[in-house]
This record gives C-alpha cells, structure tokens and sequence, in this order.
C-alpha cells in the first residue's frame, strides 16, 4: 500500500521531533533482513531506549534537514534503517553494533553525534561511550578519591605514632 502525502508528513513531523530531541543516530543498511530479525531489533531498540525506524530515504532527508544530523544525508541511500538514541549517545551504537556482529544482513554505513558525521569503522568510538549510571559511578570515584586519601593520610600518621610509641616501650623493656 502506498503512503499517501498526509502519511507522508505525518512520518517527517514525527522524525523531526526525535531528531530534535535525540543524542546521537546510526545509519544502518538493512540487506533483506526476515520480518522476525526486524522484530527482534526493535524490540531491544525499545529495551534500551532507541528509536527504530524504516522510513523511506527521501522522507529521512526531509526529516533531517536542519538538525545535527543533517550530515548524514549523503549517506541515506539503499534500505535504510534509522536509530536515534534518545537518553544516552552509546545505545544505538551499542544496539546496532551488537545485533549486526550476529545478523549479517544489517551492515553499518555511518552515524552522527554533535552534528558530525562518522564513517561504520569508528562505531566502536560510540558504542563504548558509558551509560548513564557507569558515567556517573566513575564520576563518583573519582569525587570520592580525594576525601579517601585524606582520610587514609590522617589515620597513617596516628598508626605511625603508635607504632614509634611501642617500639620505643619494647626497646625500653627489652634493656
């Protein structure tokens, strides 16, 4: 069936708004995956918070004209697929990346962050990015670093002073 052109501007409104809103996307070229496959990866696009979609190539130029990713416009050519990652930049690098290790119809053409386009071979660039929680337990780490070696320092001095005390009392006993 067709799109009739309110379907049509129905999909690029819908675009633009998660394009608006998204973090990073990941083009992907979709080499006849079966209708389960497709199902299996939106349904951990969902999992992890990204937005999926199949949109015909010249309704994804539409969409993407005058956003960050207007960049990756040259490379929307072939059934495409889409992937926007909405709260971390890493999860559609990390879902794409992931799924096309074990489903060879989907192969990485490119994906853009902060209005950059990136070719496939640096993917890992952006799938290795940290998620939210692992960002902030390492900023944690690394606040809570400064007050553990203060802590460390102060209670190794009394430690010391002790040790020096005994030994002194031993040396005494001893003669």
């Amino acid at each position: 069936m067709a799109l009739t052109r309110q379907d049509k501007e129905k999909i690029v409104a819908e675009m633009v708004a998660v394009a608006s809103q998204s973090l990073s996307a990941v083009v992907a070229l979709n080499h006849g995956m079966t209708a389960g496959e497709t199902t299996e990866l939106r349904a951990k696009a969902r999992q992890m918070n990204v937005y999926l979609r199949v949109v015909p190539n010249t309704l994804l130029i539409r969409a993407v004209a005058g956003t960050e990713f207007e960049c990756l416009a040259e490379q929307l050519t072939g059934p495409t697929v889409i992937a926007f990652s909405k709260e971390e930049p890493g999860s559609a690098g990390r879902l794409i990346r992931d799924f096309a290790k074990t489903h060879e119809k989907l192969g990485i053409k490119a994906f853009a962050v902060g209005g950059m386009a990136y070719d496939a071979k640096q993917i890992d660039m952006l799938a290795s990015l940290p998620t939210r929680e692992e960002a902030l337990a390492t900023l944690m780490s690394v606040m809570q670093a400064p007050v553990t070696k203060l802590a460390r320092t102060t209670s190794e001095t009394y430690a010391k002073l002790v040790r020096a005390v005994a030994a002194v009392r031993d040396q005494k006993q001893a003669a």
